[in-house]
């Protein structure tokens, strides 16, 4: 997360071009929206005793657990030409290059369209249900993404799982009832598809990775070259995740301090 907002910062500084990165999780993670009020929602035990990291994402939305899977993060200038003004169209933009990546798999997927009533739903857990523009397979969500804009920068980072531990997701969460909790986990089955479901084979981590990453030079129609971080930029990142990402105040206590202020 520190890397992602730094490369917002140095982007709307001028320091480096529009950048796409790629990266996985060494431990499970649940990273929250911005927005989203984690101590109704989130159970914290349960988080600690599967020893599973927490973090709140810079993006909205809801809460996204992070594991056998490839995230990317792209950062583009809001005023570049390519990026429309409006967040759904520009989500749809740059979903010309999940869409591509997923047929480099071979995975023919469709954009979710979600009517009126299905937005109006409200849920915890991001994979429940799909907004606009995100990945689909005969309804299923496969592939969620976040975008915030900042400093005159567009960030949009996504989840794209080749498999999904449906017991630890749903573990994850506060429900009224075990009974419910399980209604709902059983109901994930019809909601939520998986890489390594559609192809019926274990996809690694670089070969995922490199169908995404021809996916959006085709999608988008651009030539990608390598990026390599200074020293000096390192420390930034390691700085920012020290004290920002890992703080308590910032991942716990951030819109729980807002509510009692605003009392």
């Amino acid at each position: 997360m520190a890397m992602d907002e730094s490369l917002l910062n140095w982007h709307s500084e001028g320091k480096i071009p529009p950048t796409l990165r790629f990266y996985g999780w060494s431990h499970p993670t649940l990273s929250a929206g911005q927005f989203q009020k984690v101590h109704k929602s989130i159970h914290f035990d349960n988080v600690n005793s599967y020893h599973c990291q927490f973090v709140r994402r810079l993006t909205g939305g809801s809460a996204v657990l992070h594991d056998n899977e490839l995230t990317y993060s792209i950062v583009v200038s809001e005023d570049h030409p390519e990026i429309p003004t409006s967040i759904k169209e520009a989500y749809h933009v740059l979903s010309k290059g999940l869409y591509e990546g997923f047929k480099n798999l071979g995975i023919t997927v469709d954009y979710a369209m979600p009517d009126r009533s299905a937005m109006k739903e409200k849920t915890a857990v991001c994979f429940e249900k799909a907004a606009f523009y995100e990945m689909v397979v005969d309804g299923k969500k496969l592939s969620g993404n976040a975008q915030t804009r900042k400093k005159g920068v567009l960030l949009q980072h996504g989840s794209i799982p080749m498999s999904l531990d449906i017991k630890m997701l749903y573990d994850l969460f506060r429900f009224p009832s075990e009974k419910i909790k399980q209604r709902r986990r059983d109901a994930f089955q019809s909601k939520a598809i998986t890489i390594d479901q559609l192809t019926n084979k274990q996809k690694s981590f670089d070969e995922v990775k490199d169908a995404f990453y021809q996916g959006f030079q085709h999608g988008l129609n651009v030539t990608f070259r390598p990026f390599e971080l200074s020293k000096q930029q390192w420390e930034e990142v390691h700085h920012l995740a020290e004290t920002k990402y890992r703080s308590e105040d910032w991942n716990y206590h951030r819109l729980l301090k807002e509510s009692i202020k605003s009392v």
